[in-house]
């Protein structure tokens, strides 16, 4: 049997001119991650990573667990995260009315709180398709085209790598959650909620071969599983 396993970005600059670089406590997280492997002498066949800035940096201090030494990790935008940034704006511009309320925001969103109220009501407009880009909203991607891409970069993966692989994959929560979707077969809205559930730097494992896949792990923080290392969970 052969394995992935997911490893979620640290904490990014949430609130941040940039969200899309690892903060110094996300960069630290990762770090405990790798020494935690070194220790327990986990290694692994290959590191592939999204083209995101906060999936490359914790992707690079994952890298001496990769046989070979490899100085950069397969890059794979398939493995990257939807554009959150999209669905707010299109979901403020046309549905902000809708809820009165949802007090006045500004852009970028820096109250966690008011920021995940938006998010949870703007995904679920778009896993039904009730967002509608204008020609302006250019990056935007339908939940199906998300869906279809993770699926195919998984399933690419797993033909490319048998006979006992094991496969380490620097990526975010959304992407996590869909890969859950694809070895339980569980309903859209179980993935977004799924992904609110994605700690930073934790650790998913899938295993495979033999024409099965078996979710083996979900969500693990071995690294910081002692009661000093409290502080260091977090989820965005």
């Amino acid at each position: 049997m052969s394995e992935l396993v997911f490893v979620r970005h640290g904490q990014a600059s949430f609130g941040k001119e940039s969200y899309d670089k690892l903060s110094g406590l996300g960069v630290e997280q990762v770090r405990i991650l790798a020494k935690h492997w070194h220790d327990v002498k986990e290694q692994f066949d290959h590191i592939y990573s999204g083209t995101l800035l906060r999936q490359r940096e914790t992707a690079k201090e994952l890298l001496s667990l990769v046989k070979g030494s490899p100085s950069e990790p397969y890059l794979q935008n398939s493995f990257n995260e939807y554009n959150g940034d999209s669905l707010l704006k299109i979901f403020l511009r046309d549905h902000i009315n809708d809820d009165q309320d949802i007090p006045p925001v500004e852009w970028p969103i820096k109250d966690a709180r008011i920021f995940q109220k938006l998010f949870e009501m703007a995904t679920a407009k778009w896993i039904r398709n009730e967002l509608t880009p204008s020609g302006e909203d250019a990056d935007y991607e339908t939940w199906q085209s998300f869906k279809e891409r993770v699926y195919t970069a998984i399933n690419e993966i797993m033909l490319k790598h048998s006979s006992g692989s094991r496969i380490l994959i620097s990526t975010s929560g959304g992407v996590i959650a869909m890969a859950l979707q694809r070895v339980l077969n569980f309903s859209d809205e179980r993935v977004i909620s799924t992904n609110w559930m994605v700690h930073n730097s934790s650790v998913t494992r899938v295993r495979y071969g033999n024409d099965k896949i078996s979710l083996m792990q979900f969500n693990s923080l071995p690294h910081l599983a002692s009661i000093d290392m409290k502080h260091l969970v977090t989820y965005r």
